[in-house]
């Protein structure tokens, strides 16, 4: 479990359910979630299959950037390093876009999926993800706000470098890592250079 509270965080009794399109309602039965753009092997899931995959279980606190948070939240799911083995990540990808089936888009750094802790989410404290929440699954990245789980997840495409979301295209950051308060593009602290996209702040 976490005990330390992000700068410009705090901690809600209850969540704050955002849409950019209003919540999309999918069949499980039809609903699949594929891989696409530079990865060697595209695949395409059902619930099942997912399901059939290695589960992984762990306690992260919800980061929103509009200030917000939620601690100890219970995810479960399958690890992102997985499904990027699985569909073997072309060398060339620097950043994974999240892909939803309400056209909401979420772009992350690929070096940002892929650590330890980032899942798949198929449950949220022991239950199937609710409708608003993103069912049938989200991505969860815990160091990253919320924006950049995308909700009712229909597929991943790997890129060679950056391209806006969403919420990028109206000026949030390219990342959005919740101990930097990488909230708006421009902030943040020194800067890297990310494969594709130049200097940003990080």
């Amino acid at each position: 479990m976490q005990t330390a509270t992000p700068p410009g965080q705090s901690f809600a009794k209850r969540w704050a359910i955002y849409a950019a399109f209003g919540a999309a309602t999918l069949d499980l039965k039809t609903w699949r979630l594929s891989t696409k753009g530079l990865v060697e092997k595209p695949v395409t899931l059902s619930f099942t299959e997912l399901e059939r995959l290695h589960q992984v279980k762990l306690t992260r606190d919800f980061h929103c950037v509009t200030t917000w948070s939620i601690k100890d939240v219970v995810w479960e799911g399958v690890s992102f390093r997985e499904l990027a083995n699985l569909t073997s990540v072309k060398k060339e990808a620097a950043w994974v876009m999240f892909h939803c089936a309400d056209g909401y888009t979420a772009p992350v750094p690929l070096e940002d999926a892929m650590v330890e802790d980032s899942l798949i989410a198929l449950k949220m404290n022991g239950k199937p993800i609710p409708t608003q929440q993103g069912f049938p699954v989200r991505p969860f990245i815990p160091h990253l706000y919320g924006w950049k789980s995308a909700k009712w997840l229909t597929d991943l495409e790997f890129l060679p470098q950056y391209e806006d979301g969403y919420w990028e295209m109206y000026g949030y950051h390219e990342r959005g890592n919740v101990w930097d308060q990488e909230r708006f593009k421009g902030q943040g602290g020194k800067h890297v250079r990310h494969k594709g996209l130049g200097s940003i702040p990080v």
